[in-house]
């Protein structure tokens, strides 16, 4: 799988720990800057990953700044994009297992390299389960989260 890997100055300092643990993973990782500990705009950062995945450039992505945040905030705004806040193991595998969320945010002034490590696995090895026998409320309840997606544009 190839995931998008993008950050502000205050993600910059997580970022390198976070490509190596694609690459652990045994996937490929995308980077979409920013490449140095210079102020830029979260925003701007989001919105390059929430691009790369709905062109199919990468399949998931995650995204750093220093709380998680305002990088969540703004890339929920991105109709297709399903980004979750996770600083820990069970957010991030249950978000995907669940909710088919494609994008992880973790606060690089909340987490220390290792519990990022972790929780990078978990996201990563987790798969969407609304279509397994057994499993389809999922499925329904991300049906509806996209019918309020599009509801409200």
């Amino acid at each position: 799988m190839k995931i998008a890997v993008a950050c502000d100055h205050a993600g910059f300092p997580l970022k390198e720990t976070i490509l190596q643990a694609i690459t652990a993973a045994g996937h490929e990782a995308l980077d979409l800057g920013t490449h140095s500990a210079e102020a830029v705009d979260y925003p701007d950062y989001a919105a390059k990953l929430g691009r790369a995945i709905l062109a199919g450039q990468a399949q998931r992505g995650i995204l750093l700044c220093g709380s998680a945040v305002g990088a969540n905030i703004a890339a929920n705004k991105m109709r297709g994009i399903y980004a979750g806040i996770c600083h820990d193991t069970y957010s991030a595998h249950q978000g995907v297992e669940h909710d088919d969320m494609n994008v992880l945010c973790m606060g690089a002034r909340i987490l220390g390299p290792e519990p990022a490590r972790e929780i990078v696995a978990a996201f990563l090895g987790a798969r969407f389960v609304g279509n397994d026998p057994g499993q389809e409320r999922h499925a329904r309840r991300v049906g509806k989260v996209k019918a309020l997606e599009t509801a409200n544009g």
